[in-house]
């Protein structure tokens, strides 16, 4: 498969993102730049971490004008894989391939730790190579990573089994504390009601090497190469709140 790495004004991740898929991975992952009409034939797009025309204005609000989403948009309406990281999926928002939006966190501070997250939902193309429940650690480094909907949408989110990473506790439990920036019900990844587009703000492409700290964001990135490989994972049952 092949992969491809948008790069806007300001992206930070880029290059850490290509070097996840293609030096430690093995992937085939090209860059895209913010202002290519063409994706290159790409399988699957990462919209990577970072602050996107230094998101003076809001995060990702003035990235999904870029020449590049129009292409994204429709390879996502054709039903293309999206994969969007920290200011990806504050992208991914503003452009409405995802709902919500992502404000500064709870008590108005820069994060940046390792989180634990609970893989809610496996029969996604980014988890289906996770276990149901599975706890993962993964960094976190924002400022605007509060993710905020309102009560219908949430409640649709869970209806249709869209929250696909929740911020848990070591022993896998959502709760208050280990919430680090105040999301809606501890909501850290969320897919669309097509599930062909995923957007979260943790950072797997930083954790695919144990030399950097850890390895568990490599399960996401070969779910799409097994999705790629063998089709769209079957539907499964979904692991209730916890909250």
């Amino acid at each position: 498969m092949r992969w491809g790495v948008v790069t806007f004004p300001g992206s930070l991740d880029n290059n850490d993102t290509l070097h996840a898929l293609a030096q430690v991975l093995g992937e085939v992952a090209v860059p895209l730049w913010h202002k290519d009409r063409s994706l290159h034939g790409v399988d699957c797009v990462v919209l990577p971490g970072g602050f996107s025309y230094g998101d003076y204005l809001r995060a990702g609000a003035l990235a999904r004008f870029s020449p590049v989403m129009e292409s994204v948009v429709r390879f996502a309406a054709d039903g293309g894989l999206v994969f969007g990281i920290c200011n990806g999926f504050q992208i991914l928002c503003e452009t409405g391939l995802l709902p919500g939006a992502l404000i500064r966190n709870r008590g108005l501070s820069f994060v940046c730790e390792t989180v634990h997250c609970r893989v809610e939902e496996i029969d996604t193309p980014f988890t289906r190579g996770c276990s149901r429940a599975e706890v993962l650690a993964l960094p976190i480094k924002h400022g605007e990573g509060c993710y905020v909907a309102d009560p219908q949408t949430l409640q649709a989110l869970e209806d249709n089994r869209q929250v696909v990473l929740r911020y848990v506790d070591a022993a896998g439990r959502a709760t208050e504390a280990a919430n680090p920036n105040g999301s809606l019900r501890n909501i850290a990844g969320i897919v669309n009601a097509t599930r062909n587009v995923f957007g979260l703000m943790p950072h797997p492409e930083h954790a695919v090497e144990a030399l950097c700290g850890g390895v568990d964001g490599a399960s996401l990135f070969r779910s799409v190469r097994q999705t790629l490989t063998e089709g769209l994972p079957t539907p499964a049952a979904s692991v209730p709140p916890g909250l």
